[in-house]
């Protein structure tokens, strides 16, 4: 189950990407937390990009059988959070990321390399 979930995150990166999504991150946070096994961290250069990476994930993840449990902030779309489950997708603007700072918040965890 683990390797289907994590390619899952694999794909759901790479839907990312073809929406050209800047400095994707996957995180493997099992080992540090309980809350999901993987993030995945992207910005985007506008709302518009935001919005399409959004859709992109939703499909990437529905021919994977993942369902959305839950989504925030996507009126805004200035950082989006996508919770499949095991896997939650953090999609931000590029100031929002600056200042959330994900990366060194989770900094323990395992990084994937894409």
């Amino acid at each position: 189950m683990k390797t289907d979930l994590l390619q899952a995150a694999m794909d759901a990166a790479n839907a990312l990407d073809q929406k050209f999504g800047k400095d994707i991150v996957l995180l493997d946070i099992s080992g540090v937390s309980t809350v999901a096994d993987y993030f995945i961290i992207t910005d985007a250069g506008n709302p518009n990009q935001v919005q399409a990476m959004v859709g992109g994930v939703e499909e990437a993840m529905d021919k994977c059988g993942i369902r959305l449990h839950h989504i925030e902030g996507r009126e805004r779309a200035d950082w989006v959070l996508m919770d499949f489950g095991d896997i939650i997708v953090h999609i931000f603007n590029e100031e929002s990321r600056a200042f959330y700072d994900l990366e060194r918040t989770w900094r323990d965890a395992q990084h994937i390399n894409l």
